[in-house]
């Protein structure tokens, strides 16, 4: 396993109330622990309190209770924000700055003198595509390309941990795609990294462990494999030679979806039911194809774990 690197500890947020209303339990005694080199998906419906706790790691909030540490140094010090490199879900620009003057304001904040800002220019603005928009105002940008910039500016400085909220919010199917090599680019890279979404499935593709919120309360944390192999949802079966009437008379409940070059396909809610029908099917001259478990996604699983609020 790799080093600790974001250690929560019964982290919580309570937010006062207002106009009479009761206090808001944000964030309830969050636990987490998220090592090096590891992709993290922190994953709730809004409210849960995912934008809290990034807020928190990025010393943006100050707990109610509970404590938070980078790479051993507590999120309030000045030490471990130089750790950290952050994209907000609505990344804010100078209107009237042009991506390369951005970074160069950006660069002068983390200290790097003129021959570094350069170099940085020249390396984010390949790595992310901004050296065609070089010289164009921000406030002509499409979100995707102030997604880009957004990740950018959160790369200046070399920072060995990327906390991200909502990077892939609003943006289109090939938005998405770039985003997602991105991040894996960046794992490759070295750097560990932090975010939430709500685009399950981008999710499911690239990290390496999630954890889930519900209500303020972390539900669900471990690799996606693991979390996913728990669970068969139904499980699909081809079998060749076989007739219609034998296809009637084994199915028992069994869904006959459909005929192919293949076989005919058979779709059988649980693994020991499927296995009976291979068996009846056997019986009765027939081949098995293929024999496949459907297992649940990463959406099905989230819904599941929203118990009564879903």
């Amino acid at each position: 396993m790799g080093a600790e690197v974001i250690v929560t500890k019964d982290l919580t947020k309570i937010y006062s109330g207002h106009l009479g209303s009761g206090a808001v339990r944000s964030l309830d005694s969050l636990n987490l622990v998220i090592r090096e080199n590891e992709v993290f998906g922190f994953l709730g419906r809004n409210g849960a309190g995912k934008t809290t706790t990034i807020k928190i790691l990025c010393s943006l909030l100050r707990p109610t209770d509970g404590w938070a540490t980078v790479y051993g140094e507590n999120v309030r010090s000045r030490n471990a924000r130089r750790f950290i490199g952050f994209l907000p879900e609505n990344p804010y620009f100078y209107e009237y700055l042009t991506p390369k003057e951005t970074l160069d304001f950006y660069g002068r904040l983390n200290g790097l003198d003129a021959a570094a800002r350069a170099r940085e220019w020249d390396s984010l603005g390949e790595l992310l595509d901004l050296h065609r928009i070089a010289n164009q105002r921000v406030r002509g940008f499409s979100k995707g390309m102030r997604q880009r910039l957004g990740f950018a500016v959160a790369l200046v400085g070399d920072p060995e941990v990327l906390i991200l909220d909502e990077p892939m919010s609003g943006l289109d199917p090939l938005g998405r795609r770039n985003i997602r090599e991105l991040i894996l680019w960046m794992r490759d890279a070295g750097k560990t990294i932090f975010f939430s979404s709500h685009v399950l499935g981008d999710v499911e593709q690239i990290c390496d462990r999630v954890g889930i919120l519900v209500n303020g309360k972390l539900t669900t944390q471990g690799r996606i494999d693991e979390l996913l192999t728990q669970h068969v949802r139904q499980v699909e079966v081809i079998l060749a030679g076989l007739s219609e009437a034998d296809a009637k008379a084994i199915a028992n409940g069994a869904d006959h979806k459909r005929v192919s070059e293949a076989g005919r396909h058979f779709v059988v809610e649980d693994p020991q039911k499927a296995d009976a029908l291979v068996r009846a099917a056997q019986g009765r001259g027939a081949q098995l194809v293929e024999f496949t478990p459907i297992r649940e996604s990463l959406e099905d699983y989230f819904m599941r774990e929203q118990g009564d609020d879903s």
